[in-house]
């Protein structure tokens, strides 16, 4: 995941105590490895917990401690681990539909040329996995999890490939961007068809018509966010119960939001101007924008002009990502990556749900984005981005293999069975690690384009 970059006007205020404590928190967060460093970090205190002496308080919280919401004769009762996933992370896929949306109108996917590679690859890199492991798994009742091993995750790849520096060009890291976001919508349509439970046909209508009510509001010019999150609320709630899972709810509200401004940039300049002009002939000697009406109405249209130059699916995406990144996915990460290291895991490394997606993520996503990437190139429906490599192609064919948030999410959703969902997070586990330090092998092995200059011009040109 990632937002538009903004330069920010906290920097021209006078220091404050408080900007001294955070100052630390602020430059961590700014760096853009800074959401896959701490959903490592979540993922290690996940596994230490759950084989500490502390392990017993690990499954009571998040599996066996029951939480109830009630409104009215409306109830609703889950394991804290439920609420996180069904709920929490409606915000997370809210998020990602949000990015979807905008990559497709005005970003990467805009362009079909520019389009093109990312999106065969993402095909190549979904279907080689999953038919690596429905053929490990043929006959078996494991079948189910085929769609585990064809998540990428987007934070812990892309926060490695950003500690990479220079041997990771910005081609490089937009094209490992634009393949996560259409691999998330391949994985969103796996859910909402594949992995459903049994359909309530009444909540099904209720979300039709919740769904036609966030169409309206987009029809009718609406600008403020709060129509559209009132009504997603409701929405979530009757996918929740027709037996679509729930975060199909968040993506469905992303693709209603607004992505065209209210006003253009022309309008946006002449306003700011006008109010700007008011600001300064209103101010007076010994009064401060506090006791002055008319500089505060100044500011306040001030405000009005910024909200609607902007468009609110961009609003929205930038309010939403810090939470995303580095609340939502962390709390995720500690819920669902605590697995047990003991006998039942050894022995699940040799079962066929492991090999599956041990299989499908380390030879599978690379090599299916590889070759889906060879073909579309060769045929010259695509090419490859500038400065890139087949080598460092393939090096994040391998990160892409780290199927982490994703591929567990999927994970909950196709094994009901404990054993089958430990035995899927050993792959998973597994899987991640290993294709993250062969991807990163292959990466700090290839020669910049500036290094491959630079040996070149350093030759002795002959006599």
């Amino acid at each position: 995941m990632h937002h538009d970059a903004v330069p920010n006007a906290a920097h021209d205020l006078p220091p404050v105590p408080a900007d001294k404590l955070t100052a630390p928190f602020k430059r961590f967060l700014a760096l853009s490895s800074a959401g896959g460093l701490l959903l490592i970090l979540c993922t290690v205190i996940a596994l230490v917990w759950a084989n500490s002496p502390l392990a017993d308080a690990y499954d009571y919280i998040f599996h066996d401690l029951n939480l109830e919401l009630s409104l009215g004769s409306i109830t609703l009762s889950h394991g804290l681990a439920h609420w996180i996933n069904d709920a929490l992370m409606v915000i997370f896929f809210l998020v990602v539909g949000l990015e979807i949306k905008r990559e497709m109108l005005v970003g990467e996917l805009a362009s079909p040329r520019k389009a093109a590679l990312p999106i065969i690859a993402a095909i190549g890199g979904m279907v080689v996995p999953a038919l690596i492991f429905v053929a490990i798994n043929w006959g078996q009742s494991s079948i189910r999890g085929w769609g585990v091993p064809m998540a990428t995750d987007i934070a812990f790849a892309l926060g490695i490939l950003m500690l990479m520096g220079a041997r990771a060009p910005l081609p490089l890291k937009v094209f490992l961007v634009s393949l996560a976001i259409i691999d998330d919508l391949g994985a969103l349509a796996v859910i909402a068809v594949f992995y459903t439970d049994d359909l309530s046909m009444t909540y099904l209508a209720y979300a039709g018509g919740a769904l036609a009510a966030l169409v309206a509001l987009n029809v009718m010019g609406v600008r403020k966010l709060v129509p559209y999150l009132a009504v997603g609320v409701l929405l979530w709630f009757f996918v929740l119960e027709s037996g679509v899972h729930a975060t199909i709810a968040g993506v469905l509200t992303a693709i209603c939001i607004p992505a065209s401004a209210r006003v253009d940039s022309v309008r946006f300049l002449s306003s700011s101007r006008n109010a700007l002009d008011v600001f300064e002939k209103s101010a007076k000697p010994g009064k401060s924008v506090r006791t002055n009406p008319e500089q505060r109405a100044a500011v306040m249209a001030l405000e009005q002009n910024a909200e609607h130059v902007v468009p609110p699916l961009q609003r929205l995406e930038h309010m939403l990502h810090p939470y995303a990144a580095f609340l939502i996915i962390p709390v995720f990460a500690i819920a669902n990556a605590g697995l047990h290291l003991g006998a039942e895991a050894t022995e699940a490394v040799s079962g066929s749900i492991s090999r599956g997606i041990i299989a499908g993520l380390f030879f599978g996503k690379p090599l299916g984005i590889f070759l889906a990437c060879f073909i579309a190139v060769k045929i010259n429906i695509a090419s490859l981005p500038t400065g890139v490599s087949w080598r460092q192609l393939l090096g994040v064919g391998f990160l892409a293999g780290i199927g982490f948030t994703m591929a567990l999410f999927i994970g909950n959703l196709a094994f009901t069975d404990p054993a089958q969902l430990e035995a899927a997070k050993v792959g998973i586990m597994l899987a991640s690690l290993a294709s993250s330090i062969l991807g990163v092998t292959l990466l700090l092995t290839c020669q910049t384009a500036s290094a491959k200059a630079k040996a070149g011009s350093a030759k002795p040109t002959p006599a």
